[in-house]
This record gives structure tokens, sequence and C-alpha cells, in this order.
């Protein structure tokens, strides 16, 4: 039933009932227990970051708070770089494996001990240096998943050369665009990347971007797959040739004392109109957060095997396959290539190799599984996975008891963390051990982060109602602002309410306290004047047990304002029929309300995806418009958004509800 709420809040319509609480034996060696909710926000991180992190000079300040910028462990000095691999090697952990990394091809496979890291860290620091690389000299980095792209990362964090990494899946313009916004002096590389079996053209890439970045100096080119690709005399570097004489001793390249505030890296948010964001993100505080998160959310033990299956392109790979794990001393997996090369069970088999017991993932990838169907994992023994994590946007209830069941074989917590490239780490989440799980819901905000719901004049909602999600007070890791560009970070994020953190996302908290993502704001649908969350009815579709997938959007409408316009893939490949979009309208309306039942369904095999697994619902609103389409570059396979434009304009009039 929709809450009765004005027509400027958004209106909730789904309730999951489904409760799951801690299991006794987890929650006896949780890492997390109750009373960690019980100190003050800068108690609990002054005492995480003096735990957690080594520092050359201890800080002297835990917070400065001059909304809209936070300065936080104010006076410290550290480097990265040193406490995610040099001092695991000093406090005789050498010998533990930071990754097991599997190429795409199969056997494939490197394992790397923080040793192993050490050396490789160094002797890329010191290329880098031969190269004319220093402290605050600008880096970017464009590489596929293989290890020397954390090892790149690390080498800069080594000797204070601020970075960004841009998703290799992204064109050559996109390349060009951030690092001229950045004014990368480098950039690194590899020759060519596997996809599915076939080669990415990475410095082919490359060169193209850098016609147009005229700031770029040298491109230093990592072999991969040994490909044939251009080199430019006095431009281009093999790293096999300089890397033969470098020095992997850590004298030879000491860590630069970095401040707390120093800049790490810039990472960009694509824009729908405007240029990419470079969302700033420095030192002290983004490792603490990232660090303690990691520890608490996953639960992670020593003999921890954590596997993020992420591409380090995205936040979601920095944060948690590179700094957080590796400062915390964790054994990751990292894997190079797709979830179905060479068949569906790709994934399954890693974690059976390796005994994997953390593994955390998009709800889009989740859902993708359960379309292939659960044969696929009953192939392996994933008897060594004890919790699951999701991210990446809110998760379908259906999927996340699918994934309960069937990975996780009906007993492991799984986590639902809702956080953003801004806020560099996770900021509402279960803590397992501690929290009753909902399935769909992210629950509670992690230990000193303070997020509420407000509606469009800034009053906080009460339980049930939807609304906006804001965050009142500053967090270790959140950015610093928009690089180069002080007036759109204020008013990105800090214009709608007086110094409050404008999410863009769309909430309400239940009568638990607990938090129920409701996807951008941007994607809310208004129909005869109620706000109805995509999220919702995406939830409501894929609850029918023949639905694997499915993403809804809204189109103009005369009579209602707003259409629904769905569009759905069935299991088993069924391509669907006008019965099945009844029985889907008439499952909607009985799940949430006539008032949400779309009047279009479209049924497609395939969902226009990124390469980080969202789902592009800017581009079906192109479809249900009759627009055209905006940049497919980013898609994963763009062919998949001209079936559903053809299917769409086949099924236009037909069933109308």
């Amino acid at each position: 039933m929709a809450t009765d709420v004005t027509a400027q809040n958004i209106d909730t319509l789904f309730l999951e009932q489904r409760r799951y609480p801690p299991p006794p034996d987890f929650a006896s060696q949780a890492n997390a227990k109750p009373e960690i909710y019980n100190q003050s926000l800068e108690d609990f991180w002054a005492g995480e970051a003096r735990n957690r992190i080594s520092w050359y000079q201890p800080f002297d300040k835990v917070l400065e708070w001059e909304p809209p910028y936070a300065k936080w462990f104010i006076g410290g000095k550290l480097n990265v770089a040193y406490n995610c691999v040099d001092r695991h090697v000093e406090q005789g952990h050498g010998s533990k494996v930071a990754f097991h990394w599997e190429g795409e091809p199969e056997n494939d496979t490197r394992t790397i001990t923080f040793a192993d890291l050490q050396a490789d860290v160094v002797r890329f620091a010191n290329v880098l240096k031969k190269m004319g690389v220093k402290r605050d000299t600008h880096v970017g980095i464009y590489m596929g998943m293989v290890p020397e792209l954390p090892t790149a990362m690390l080498a800069c964090a080594r000797i204070g050369a601020p970075f960004t990494v841009v998703f290799g899946g992204f064109s050559a313009d996109s390349l060009s665009g951030r690092m001229n916004d950045m004014e990368c002096e480098f950039l690194i590389t590899q020759d060519e990347g596997w996809r599915r079996g076939s080669r990415v053209p990475l410095k082919a890439n490359c060169d193209a971007a850098m016609d147009k970045s005229p700031t770029v100096k040298q491109c230093l080119v990592v072999r991969r797959t040994g490909g044939d690709v251009a080199m430019k005399e006095g431009r281009d570097v093999w790293y096999h040739d300089l890397a033969q004489d470098a020095s992997t001793d850590p004298g030879s390249c000491p860590c630069e004392e970095m401040d707390a505030e120093s800049l790490l890296y810039l990472l960009y948010t694509s824009g729908t109109t405007a240029k990419p964001k470079g969302i700033v993100h420095t030192t002290a505080g983004y490792l603490t957060g990232v660090a303690t998160t990691h520890h608490y959310i996953f639960d992670i033990k020593p003999d921890s095997v954590y596997w993020c299956a992420a591409d380090i392109g995205w936040v979601t790979g920095h944060s948690y396959i590179v700094f957080g794990p590796l400062c915390n001393g964790t054994t990751g997996v990292m894997y190079e290539g797709t979830p179905d090369y060479p068949d569906k069970d790709r994934w399954w088999g890693i974690i059976e190799r390796y005994k994997v017991d953390v593994l955390y993932t998009a709800p889009t990838a989740i859902r993708t599984h359960m379309k292939w169907g659960p044969e696929y994992a009953q192939k392996h023994d994933l008897s060594s996975l004890r919790l699951l994590g999701t991210v990446g946007e809110p998760i379908n209830p259906e999927a996340w008891v699918w994934y309960r069941d069937n990975i996780g074989g009906g007993r492991t917590p799984v986590v639902d963390t809702w956080w953003q490239t801004e806020t560099g780490m996770i900021l509402i989440t279960p803590l397992p051990g501690i929290t009753t799980l909902k399935p769909g819901s992210a629950t509670r905000p992690f230990p000193g982060v303070d997020p509420a719901v407000y509606d469009e004049a800034g009053n906080e909602v009460g339980p049930g109602q939807g609304g906006y999600l804001v965050l009142r007070k500053p967090w270790p890791a959140m950015l610093r602002g928009i690089y180069g560009d002080h007036e759109r970070y204020v008013q990105t994020y800090w214009s709608k309410y007086k110094d409050v953190y404008f999410v863009g996302d769309g909430a309400r908290i239940d009568e638990d306290g607990d938090f129920w993502l409701l996807g951008r704001v941007d994607d809310v649908m208004n129909v005869s004047a109620h706000r109805i969350s995509t999220i919702e009815v995406e939830s409501a579709l894929v609850d029918h047990p023949k639905v694997a997938e499915a993403a809804v959007c809204g189109r103009s409408d005369p009579q209602t304002g707003q259409a629904i316009v769905a569009f759905v893939t069935l299991k088993g490949g069924d391509p669907g029929s006008p019965e099945m979009a009844k029985e889907l309208r008439n499952h909607v309306g009985t799940r949430i309300g006539k008032i949400a039942s779309p009047a279009n369904i479209v049924f497609t095999p395939e969902l226009p995806k990124t390469r980080s697994g969202k789902i592009m619902r800017r581009l079906l609103r192109d479809v249900a418009e009759n627009r055209p389409l905006g940049d497919t570059t980013t898609l994963a396979d763009a062919t998949v958004v001209d079936e559903i434009s053809r299917r769409a304009k086949e099924d236009a009039g037909k069933d109308e509800a």
C-alpha cells in the first residue's frame, strides 16, 4: 500500500517481510560487536586510525570540519604503499599471499606473495623515477585486470605521484578527457587485454588519446598478450626493457612521507550532460576508512581469502581490491576476464580453487547468474564461502535470496552495502554477526556515519516514507571536492540543503530504523502524481519466478504524466509472450499496487549494461521515448540496445495496459 505523502516525496510500495538473524556461530566470532555503535564519531575514527595505520608522524587533530570541506588526521604523515605492502613484509608476513591472480585464458595464473608484491612495487617505482616521475607528478593508468595495475597504483603512491585509473573499457576520448582534466604527464598502459577470448586494443586506444592529450610526455607499456602494437620513438617505452636493471631493494626507493591530506588519486564519474567529475581522494582518511570498513563489514580473518569481483577501474576496485584489503594484509583474488569465459561456471571454479571465504559482487552480476541458472554453481564446491556481499545499486530481494541460497548454501550472511565513488568507503551496511538482515535493505549506517531521509523542503521524514538520502556529518574517506571546480562541487552536492551532503539517491527508513535505497532520484517515475522508484517496480517483477532481470523507466504519457515501461529478461531463454506480459502486469499490481503496473513490457534477452555491470537506464529512457540513443561507448555490448530498440518498436501499441 502506498504511503500517504506529498507528491514531492517518493512513494514506497514494495514491502519485504523476510528476516535473517545472525547465525549464532557466526556472531560468536564476528569482528564487530554491538558496542561498536557506542563511541562518538571522533573517538571511533581516532582509535581505528591509530590501530590500523602505521604513521611516520602521529596526527594531532582528528577532524577539522568547515562545510563543505573536511580534513582528517591533521598533522599525521604516512605512506599508503608502506601501509599496504612494506610493513607486512617487515612484520614477517612476506610469504603470505597478497593476490591469487587468474588470467582469462585458462591455466594462466600467478601467485603473488607480499614479498613478491614489495619487489614488484619497488621495481615499478624505480622505473617510473627513471622516466622522470616524482612526487606530485600526475600519472594516468589505463589497464585491464592484470597484477601490474595494482602494482602501478602502489608504485605511484610510494613516490607520492597522484594518479587516475581510467577503466580499460572506456574509449580513447574518455581517456584523453580525463588525462587533460588532471594534466597527466605520464601514462601507464599495456599492449592489449583479454575479453571473452578476444584482444582489447588498449595501447591503440592510448595512441588515439595521446594525440589529444598534449600534457602527456611518455607512455609506459606493459606486455600482456605479446601482440604487435605501435610504439612511438621518444614517447613510448616498454616496461620490461626498463625493468631489467631496476632495483627491487626497498632502500633504493624509500616511501615518501605524505601529509594526511595529500592527494592520493582522482577517480572520474561520468556526467550525463557535462564533462566527467574528477573526484578527489586524499591519503590518511581514505586509507583509514576503507581498511576499517573492510575489516568489520567483511569480517576479515587472518586466513581469509577474499574476492571482490569488480574491476579496479571503478571505486569498488580501488577501495576493496587494492587499498583496504592490502592495508589489512588480506589475501585477495583478482580475475582478468568475464564470468562466462569459457563457460558460465568460471567464477564458481575460481571460488572452489582458491577456497574463497568472502565474495563481494554487484546485483547485476547476481541477476545474470540467476538467468543462467543455479546448475553452474552446483558443479562446484562452494562450502568455503562464509560471507557474501553486494555493491553497486540496490539489490532486488529475490536476487538477494537467490544469492544466499544458491551461492551461500542457505547459511551465509549477505551484506548489502551502500556507498558511492564520492564517499570512498561503505557508509550504510549490515555488520554480520550483529545485524538482522532484510533482503533489499542496506540496514544501518556504519559507526560514525549520520544519514537521514529528507523531503523536498529539508524536513526529516518519518518511518515508511520515502525521500532524499542525505549525510549530515563528515566521514574519513569522503571526497575533498571536484578537481579544479569548487563551484561544481558545491552545486552538485551541497546546494540542495545547507551544510548537508545531498546523495542523489532516494531512500526510506523503516520502523526499525533500517534504510532501504530506492535508486537514483533521476530514475524516480511520476505516475498520476505518485513518485515511484524504479527499484521497487523492478523488485516486484524479479519476484516473479520466471523473471531473471528487469529494468524499468518512465516515458511521457498525456494522461498520467509518465507511464512505466519495463524491459524484462526471462529465465531459460524464454522469449516472452502477450500472455506473459499480462501475467507480469497482474503480478506487479498484486505485489505493490495497480498504480505501479507497467504500461509496456518489452521482452529482451539482455539488458544494456556497462562493463562494471550497471544497467544503463538512461539508454532505456531513450528507447522508451523513441529518442536517438545517447553515448553507448561504455556498454559491455553495444548491440544489445539496438536489439531492444527493435523489439520496443515492434511491441509499440501491442501491449498497452
